[in-house]
């Protein structure tokens, strides 16, 4: 396997990690969904959906994108 490829999967697992998370947060607010979860929800799966989207095309994602945090 290839450094491209792996790195196409470690994006897509990242992705659909963060779509799971969307999902989770959106069901643990459904009875109560405020503003605050609703913009988590949305922000992390789009990154996710996002991410998704780049493994498939081959092109880096936005997560990848964001550099080295301290």
């Amino acid at each position: 396997m290839t450094q491209g490829m792996r790195d196409r999967v470690a994006a897509a697992l990242i992705g659909a990690l963060f779509v799971g998370i969307a999902i989770s947060i959106l069901v643990s607010f459904m009875h109560d969904l405020s503003v605050g979860p609703a913009v988590a929800a949305i922000v992390t799966g789009g990154l996710g959906v996002e991410a998704l989207y780049s493994a498939v095309r081959g092109r880096r994602c936005l997560l990848s994108r964001i550099g080295p945090l301290p």
